[in-house]
């Protein structure tokens, strides 16, 4: 008896494989590092958002083994049944005021937490505007709210602000990256912010890449643009630059009483284990000392550009450590990522749905973990692709 709906997906993924689109993983045998196990190889990897180099770092291995006797494993329930742990609350607390903001919120991933927010704060009467680069968290949030949902084209203020003045919506809510992920710009903060502020809309900054890296300290996008406000709702995620696992979303203290009552996605799933809470809290200590390693990151990202800038490869206008090399097509970036393989050397082709049509890129990302001489490699290697 045929399967009409088995055979439809069979056909799907024979087309995405002739168009260069099928994706696979590849199977990590060792500590995230600039240096990596990978399906039986070492390799020298440019492909993690370990900004800092903390994923593996002692000072977090060593708060995980002393809070395991104490707080074991798993959570063992909600937040709001029996979950909620004293290594969550203090982790909470303490990023708030690292940040600076009245009070913190923490979920197990950065997609829960933008579809948490989204989705609390604006509903069918609302409206949510969103960069067309947006993560596609933010998308989805959007369209899960079921509020009227409004795209301007990637970074184009004016646009928003003809949007937003045309709204009629009760409740209006902006969503912006505030290091874009595939291209790694930096959005425009204070503008956004002023249009927020003549409209009478929310703000949510999602700084998953600029945490960590940006601002005083590392205390992210806010902190790097000098920006407070109540119509502000920042959402950083912990498993990039701070080297864990989750997210966080911080704001005024009664925004988050409104979350911890409305937000699905943090009182309908189990908290995450306490141990990672510990693991932050060490984390937090790392990036406020971290600054010669944010140093050494945008000498890092300076090399990089000049490099590959007299290469003749085409860079956007980055200086963060996302740096993409726009390629064009799938096949032939996929092919210059074949050969960087081949000299061992990791760094992913990312092609659409994630990137517009006719833009595939490589994205080679920059840890405070890589020295100047594997920047040099990879240079190298380019030079030869």
């Amino acid at each position: 008896m045929t399967f009409a709906a088995l055979s439809e997906i069979r056909s799907g993924l024979t087309a995405l494989s002739e168009q260069g689109l099928l994706r696979q993983r590849r199977m990590l045998q060792s500590a995230q590092d600039a240096r990596v196990h990978v399906d039986g190889r070492e390799l020298l990897s440019f492909c993690s958002n370990d900004y800092l180099g903390l994923a593996n770092h002692p000072a977090l291995a060593a708060a995980v083994a002393q809070a395991l006797p104490e707080m074991g494993v798993g959570a063992g329930a909600s937040h709001l049944i029996t979950g909620h742990h004293t290594a969550h609350h203090a982790f909470e607390t303490k990023f708030a005021e690292f940040v600076g903001l009245p009070d913190a919120l923490l979920f197990s991933t950065g997609y829960m937490a933008n579809l948490a927010v989204v989705t609390a704060l604006v509903g069918r009467e609302g409206e949510v505007f969103g960069d067309k680069l947006n993560h596609a968290s933010l998308n989805d949030a959007a369209l899960l709210s079921r509020a009227k949902f409004s795209r301007y084209a990637h970074n184009d203020l004016a646009a928003l602000e003809r949007l937003m003045a045309a709204s009629t919506a009760r409740s209006k809510l902006v969503l912006v990256d505030a290091v874009f992920s595939m291209d790694g710009d930096v959005a425009d903060l204070p503008a956004l912010l002023a249009l927020c502020e003549a409209h009478d809309a929310w703000l949510l900054v999602d700084d998953a890449h600029g945490f960590g890296v940006l601002g005083a300290g590392g205390r992210g996008s806010l902190a790097h643009f000098g920006l407070q406000s109540p119509r502000i709702i920042y959402m950083a995620t912990l498993g990039k630059a701070a080297g864990v696992a989750g997210a966080v979303v911080a704001a005024e203290h009664d925004v988050i009483t409104w979350l911890l009552q409305k937000a699905r996605t943090y009182i309908y799933t189990t908290a995450t284990p306490p141990l990672l809470s510990a693991a932050l809290l060490a984390s937090l200590q790392v990036i406020a000392g971290a600054d010669d390693r944010r140093t050494h990151l945008r000498e890092l990202v300076m090399q990089l550009r000049d490099g590959l800038q007299a290469q003749g490869w085409e860079l956007l206008d980055s200086a963060t450590p996302i740096q993409p090399v726009i390629i064009g097509s799938n096949e032939a970036t996929l092919a210059i990522s074949s050969a960087l393989l081949e000299q061992g050397i990791l760094v992913p082709a990312i092609r659409p749905p994630t990137v517009p049509v006719n833009s595939a890129r490589l994205r080679i990302t920059l840890s405070a973990a890589h020295s100047a001489a594997d920047v040099a490699l990879l240079l190298n290697a380019m030079g030869n692709a």
